[in-house]
């Protein structure tokens, strides 16, 4: 192939790809019309609550930037891909979202045990992944390519156990998953109570998405604690409480905002009164809060009712960082332009809100709020 041929098809190409607006691959997601950003979730399954308030929390955002005209003069554009809450297809949808089409960036997965085989594909395509919901420790050490902006399920375990022993309650028992996750949330309520010179009086672990899980009610049940500590997702923990509410038990009941707080709340019906859940983000109630304020317009505006919920709260507020930073990128946008961006983003404030980046750190927020379930299954704080 002569230097001539070889020209005129490399200029064909560019004309391909600028005729192309359907074919993120010419440009990391990015045309002259549109963004696109990746999204793996539980859109199935026992936890598809958690995946579908995280995507409409997401596209409640995105749809109020794109009706202003968007960012830029592009429109912004979710890919919803289904993992039903199961690793190998979270990671396969990692693949086909920064490999195969090519998004400028992967937004919200739904745990730590979901984001985390992610990974790989992130750090082979230098591709930002903004916003995962977890709070644990394996995603917060700094990967130049993750940036948090909730606070950790350690930070959120401190506070309920500084809580409920400055009432005077001293007996513990901790609900955790049998796996590398749970075993992490279980050593962080253990260093809670050591700080304290406590020990749980009982331990009970259940695999995901398990539901017979007698042996571990009766084991917590037997030790009559003042409080258990769930950390595990609503319909575990739902179920949970409720069998060892009929199995007698009087103890308090915790739980970190992983659970997702309005699915356990519909879980529980009457069952959830005086459960007390961790927050990371303002009460979805909560009005006087600006972004709580623009969160109930959008939300509501995309779901045609007013349906809140701290999920697609912790969504909205995690979509509008990844917009700020989208803005901040300039027109120049790619994976590079944003991941400058982000790193430069420090105490921002996205409406009463405060996050903050940093080269050095990328876990932008500590906010943690208690709140507990009241008889009409609503959150008091």
């Amino acid at each position: 192939m002569n230097a001539k041929t070889l020209r005129l098809l490399l200029g064909a190409v560019a004309i391909s790809c600028a005729a192309l607006a359907s074919a993120p691959t010419c440009a990391q997601g990015v045309t002259k019309t549109r963004i696109l950003i990746g999204h793996s979730g539980p859109l199935s399954g026992s936890n598809q609550d958690f995946g579908v308030d995280t995507r409409n929390g997401a596209l409640a955002y995105f749809d109020k930037v794109n009706q202003s005209g968007g960012i830029n003069g592009r429109k912004i554009e979710l890919l919803s891909l289904d993992d039903a809450n199961d690793i190998k297809r979270s990671a396969a949808n990692a693949v086909t979202l920064a490999e195969e089409k090519d998004v400028l960036a992967l937004f919200g997965y739904a745990s730590a045990t979901l984001s985390v085989p992610a990974l790989p594909t992130v750090v082979k395509n230098k591709v930002p992944f903004v916003g995962p919901f977890t709070g644990a420790e394996v995603m917060r050490k700094l990967n130049p390519y993750v940036f948090n902006i909730r606070a950790s399920y350690a930070d959120e375990l401190e506070k309920i156990v500084e809580y409920y022993t400055t009432t005077g309650m001293k007996s513990f028992a901790i609900l955790h998953y049998d796996d590398a996750v749970g075993t992490e949330n279980l050593h962080a309520v253990e260093a809670a109570l050591t700080k304290r010179g406590l020990k749980p009086v009982a331990v009970g672990s259940v695999k995901r998405n398990q539901t017979e899980m007698s042996e571990a009610v009766a084991r917590v049940v037997k030790s009559a604690p003042d409080v258990v500590v769930a950390t595990t997702l609503y319909r575990t923990t739902a179920d949970f409480i409720k069998q060892a509410k009929k199995a007698g038990s009087a103890a308090q009941f915790a739980s970190t905002s992983f659970v997702g707080a309005s699915a356990l709340a519909k879980e529980l019906g009457p069952a959830g009164r005086g459960v007390v859940v961790a927050q990371v983000v303002p009460p979805f109630s909560k009005s006087s809060v600006p972004v709580v304020k623009e969160y109930q317009i959008a939300i509501e505006k995309k779901l045609g009712k007013k349906e809140y919920s701290f999920t697609s709260l912790e969504a909205y507020i995690g979509a509008k960082v990844l917009g700020e930073a989208i803005r901040r990128a300039g027109p120049n946008l790619n994976r590079e332009s944003l991941l400058k961006a982000l790193d430069a983003m420090q105490n921002v404030d996205v409406g009463g809100y405060v996050i903050g980046f940093s080269p050095s750190n990328h876990n932008g927020s500590k906010f943690v709020e208690l709140t507990a379930i009241s008889a009409q299954g609503r959150f008091s704080y």
